[in-house]
């Protein structure tokens, strides 16, 4: 087999790089150790129940409809999805009370002044020192950038107009969204919900997360609106699935690679769990940092230093996972995301004390036979303690408590409506997601260091994903893999492909 290019793991950002690199004509074969595509946002079905395994919340999925790059590689690859536009996007369920949330910026602060006058005018300023960022950056499209020093003539040629737009907001650019809630907010009730926000963003409060990223979350929920693509999150799956063989490359199920060979500080190709050893000259990895760096490589293969380093990145907390089906009888009401917490005299960052709720059959009827919906209920929990010992159910059933507790929030019975119950602990995340102690993500707070990039010391080996620049989340990670793909290629390659 000849190949140009080896993607190890098929999540969206190892999908967005393969896909792209085979519209570049390269030959391209994304090895997947599970059997089923997608990494962290596949879909599962069990007794005609279909899951979500972790993103629910879209923007801009729809052609022109924001900046979000996933869909600006679907567009490229010629391919596209169903989405169901959906406002208001949920509620906040705080112990005060419950807060609905709206995508609309004017309704989202009508609401907030109902509450905190003050604080929505506050808000009202905050939004106003971030969307300019956002506004900026819709001249600059994502799959037109690229992870090296070729990434400055295209960015001068073809974008200085909006970069000179950029320069009046360097610092809030460079800063977190805690710097600009400093400034502009006094609050209580709404520092908290930025806070909030935040998190469920990045995993970190305001203070830990970097401005862009929530000026772009604000820009595509007020511009381009939320939606929830029709047959859930494995239905982006297989869009770049069907990007990636339309354009010649190749997906490859069940295949585990064991190690990524290395010669002379350049690779070679991977050595797969049955034995069977492929040559190429490049190796994109889409697992973790710690996973590619104490598991597909060996120790020997990196500079010591590096390794380190790198090894030494923090990790968010994994998660406890609720998936449910249950009798929807009298809940013609229901919305379809909330957010619970719990206790205001505990961090909403503690393990337990903020639960997401997610109930896509409210959009689309389909993932649950007549009747029901399908429930993902999740919340943080330390991957430390956890074993697959005598007392591992009943730990099970005691963690989950919290997440049920939520759920009671939203829906009161819904001890009673319960047909199919699954739990999920950090060791099922870890194990079947194959993630260093089944994190989120790095825990890489603003001013307290960056992602790492596309590149590594390896000649020819390379990583996308959420543990590379430019984060956590769909959109993110998809860019990830635009990066990444474009520096294997020459920038008029790219050019021609956009037609610029």
């Amino acid at each position: 087999m000849s190949l140009d290019v080896i993607v190890i793991g098929s999540g969206i950002g190892g999908l967005t790089a393969g896909a792209l690199l085979a519209r570049y004509g390269k030959r391209v074969l994304v090895c997947e150790s599970h059997a089923i595509a997608g990494g962290a946002a596949h879909s599962f079905s069990r007794r005609g129940f279909h899951f979500d395994s972790g993103p629910s919340f879209y923007c801009g999925l729809t052609p022109g409809s924001g900046l979000n790059p996933l869909q600006q590689v679907l567009e490229v690859l010629g391919e596209s999805l169903q989405a169901v536009r959906y406002d208001p996007m949920g509620h906040y369920h705080f112990p005060e009370g419950t807060f609905p949330v709206y995508s609309d910026a004017e309704r989202y602060r009508q609401t907030v002044a109902e509450i905190t006058p003050q604080g929505a005018r506050e808000l009202e300023q905050f939004e106003k020192r971030l969307l300019p960022l956002y506004e900026s950056l819709r001249g600059i499209p994502t799959i037109a950038l690229r992870a090296d020093w070729q990434m400055i003539p295209v960015i001068l040629k073809q974008y200085l107009p909006s970069v000179l737009k950029l320069l009046p907001h360097l610092k809030t650019l460079q800063g977190s969204v805690g710097d600009v809630m400093e400034r502009e907010v006094r609050d209580p009730w709404v520092r908290r919900l930025i806070d909030l926000e935040c998190f469920l963003l990045s995993g970190l409060k305001a203070h830990g997360t970097i401005a862009p990223e929530v000026a772009f979350m604000l820009g595509e929920r007020s511009r381009a609106g939320v939606e929830y693509p029709v047959g859930g999150s494995g239905a982006i799956v297989d869009a770049l699935v069907r990007g990636l063989k339309r354009w010649g490359g190749e997906l490859k199920l069940n295949a585990h690679v064991e190690q990524i060979l290395i010669q002379s500080s350049k690779v070679k190709g991977v050595k797969l769990k049955n034995g069977e050893v492929i040559n190429t000259p490049v190796v994109i990895s889409n697992a973790t940092l710690w996973d590619t760096y104490t598991k597909l490589l060996r120790p020997e293969d990196l500079p010591p230093s590096y390794r380190q380093q790198s090894l030494e990145t923090p990790a968010v907390d994994s998660f406890m996972h609720l998936h449910l089906g249950i009798r929807a009888e009298g809940l013609e009401n229901l919305t379809g995301h909330h957010v619970v917490v719990h206790h205001a005299s505990k961090d909403i960052t503690e393990p337990g004390n903020t639960c997401m709720i997610s109930i896509p059959s409210v959009w689309d009827a389909n993932l649950a036979p007549g009747g029901h919906h399908v429930v993902h209920a999740y919340t943080l929990e330390p991957y430390e303690g956890w074993r697959r010992d005598e007392g591992y159910e009943e730990r099970k059933k005691e963690r989950s408590q919290s997440l049920f507790c939520a759920l009671e929030r939203v829906i009161p019975d819904i001890r009673d409506r319960f047909v199919l119950e699954l739990i999920g602990t950090p060791l099922t995340h870890a194990y079947y997601l194959r993630r260093y102690q089944g994190t989120y993500g790095p825990a890489i707070a603003a001013g307290k260091g960056i992602f790492p990039g596309t590149q590594t010391p390896i000649s020819g080996l390379y990583r996308v994903g959420d543990s590379t620049m430019p984060g956590i989340g769909v959109p993110a990670v998809a860019a990830s893999g635009i990066l990444c793909a474009n520096t294997l290629v020459p920038p008029k390659e790219t050019a021609k492909l956009l037609k610029i």
